[in-house]
């Protein structure tokens, strides 16, 4: 302790505020922050009171329940938003949820471009935020498609007929590699454009590296 009383900040990350546990690393990038500050306060009260612990992962602010993720808070450009790592089974009774992209499984966000609007939501969020802890103390998983439920460029299936030895190698790669390519080969709406990608990574597939692997 320090002489005001006060925890010594090189004991630990957390510190007790209005008898909250606060994390200090959280507190470093709420006052780094350029945009969104004043929301993203908003949201850290909230899901505080809600009785997570606050610590930064992947560099934002992430809430977990017995070590376990349950929603973090992040900022884009255009709006902040809470992302629910399980969205997708909450029962989303406001219709609120939204899917950022057509390809993610398991989350799900609530976005905001004021203050007000979290403070109008305040006892929603509340509400979504306990349904979310809910899940995780029932141990529920959000069903993920299978690898043959992905689509296959029309290209890259030509690619793997015509050069058995690169369909071997795709085939050897773990399921998560394997979507991760099909993901990336199927997203551009140009057939030039999806060739150009699979050509660039066919000898990282040979090699038997994922679409990340350097």
């Amino acid at each position: 302790m320090g002489r005001s009383g006060a925890p010594d900040r090189k004991e630990s990350t957390h510190v007790t505020f209005e008898d909250r546990q606060v994390n200090l690393k959280v507190d470093e990038f709420l006052g780094n922050a350029k945009k969104w500050r004043e929301e993203f306060e908003q949201l850290r009260a909230i899901i505080l009171d809600c009785a997570l612990t606050e610590e930064l992962k992947w560099g934002v602010p992430c809430y977990t329940f017995d070590a376990k993720n349950v929603v973090l808070m992040h900022g884009f450009k255009e709006y902040c938003a809470l992302l629910f790592i399980k969205g997708a089974l909450l029962k989303d009774a406001k219709g609120i949820l939204i899917t950022q992209t057509e390809n993610v499984q398991a989350g799900r966000q609530i976005r905001f471009t004021s203050a007000s609007e979290i403070t109008k939501l305040k006892a929603v969020l509340k509400s979504y935020i306990r349904e979310a802890i809910e899940v995780e103390k029932a141990g529920l998983k959000v069903p993920h498609k299978k690898t043959e439920d992905f689509a296959i460029a029309e290209e890259f299936k030509n690619k793997l007929d015509d050069i058995p030895a690169l369909k071997t190698a795709f085939e050897s790669l773990t399921p998560g590699r394997q979507r991760a390519y099909l993901l990336h080969f199927s997203a551009p709406k140009q057939s030039k454009t999806r060739e150009s990608r699979i050509e660039k990574c066919m000898q990282q597939i040979l090699d038997g590296k994922g679409l990340d692997d350097r």
